[in-house]
């Protein structure tokens, strides 16, 4: 029974990331896709479609801008983050992940509609790519999965840098604000979307009862203990390692 479950739980882990790759992979086409009809008419969509701060008219734009890029290199800048990112961010569920996406869209688009200079327009995935960087790192914590909180800690101190991306006055970056509006978003994310079927490590029922003059019931062999290390391996298992 138990190799059957184990067996059920890889098949759906597999068939998730399958979706993930691809929901993530169509993403990135589409933004490439929109990039060439972009420059196919002289950038006129990035002047068309990207953030224009203070302006109502143009607040429906924070959900086009993510889309559009100012230049080749703009995008290619963003693509790999962007699908190492979000391919972290969305294999553990497809679903939470298009939630997510249109949270940290949310955050990051309104940060720079509110605080940014309302001379400037704004376009780009960054936001997305700190949006999925913020909530990979902290996912497992919530989540309680130790698998994606060794992955979040990766991810945290080979991508340590990418918070100066997000402070005032970072050097070269179209919007700090957009960056500092999806991070928040993607930390935010991680509790409004962390799993709630988990048991708490450790949980389960309360002292040993007593029947009768005898002593207390002991533990059935298919009673299973919850610790750290049988939570890894776990991890490990469905994971196929």
């Amino acid at each position: 029974m138990a190799e059957t479950d184990l067996r059920s739980a890889e098949a759906r882990m597999i068939a998730e990331a399958r979706k993930a790759f691809f929901t993530v992979f169509g993403l990135l086409a589409v933004v490439w896709a929109v990039q060439l009809g972009n420059w196919s008419d002289s950038m006129a969509l990035t002047a068309q479609y990207g953030v224009r701060p203070h302006d109502l008219g143009r607040l429906p734009e924070i959900f086009t801008a993510p889309l559009l890029h100012f230049s080749w290199g703009h995008l290619q800048a963003n693509s790999g983050p962007l699908f190492i990112f979000g391919f972290l961010a969305a294999y553990r569920g497809v679903a939470k992940f298009l939630a997510l996406t249109a949270l940290v869209t949310l955050t990051s688009g309104l940060t720079v509609w509110i605080f940014q200079s309302a001379a400037t327009l704004t376009v780009g995935a960054s936001g997305l790519v700190f949006g999925y960087f913020g909530y990979v790192v902290l996912r497992g914590v919530f989540d309680r999965h130790l698998i994606d909180t060794l992955i979040g800690l990766v991810m945290a101190a080979s991508f340590a840098y990418l918070v100066f991306g997000a402070m005032p006055g970072a050097a070269g970056q179209v919007s700090w604000l957009g960056h500092l509006g999806g991070l928040v978003g993607g930390l935010a994310g991680a509790w409004l979307l962390r799993d709630r079927t988990r048991p708490a490590a450790g949980g389960g029922e309360g002292g040993s009862g007593a029947t009768g003059g005898g002593g207390g019931r002991g533990k059935d062999k298919g009673d299973a203990v919850s610790t750290p290390r049988s939570e890894l391996l776990k991890e490990l298992d469905d994971l196929g390692l």
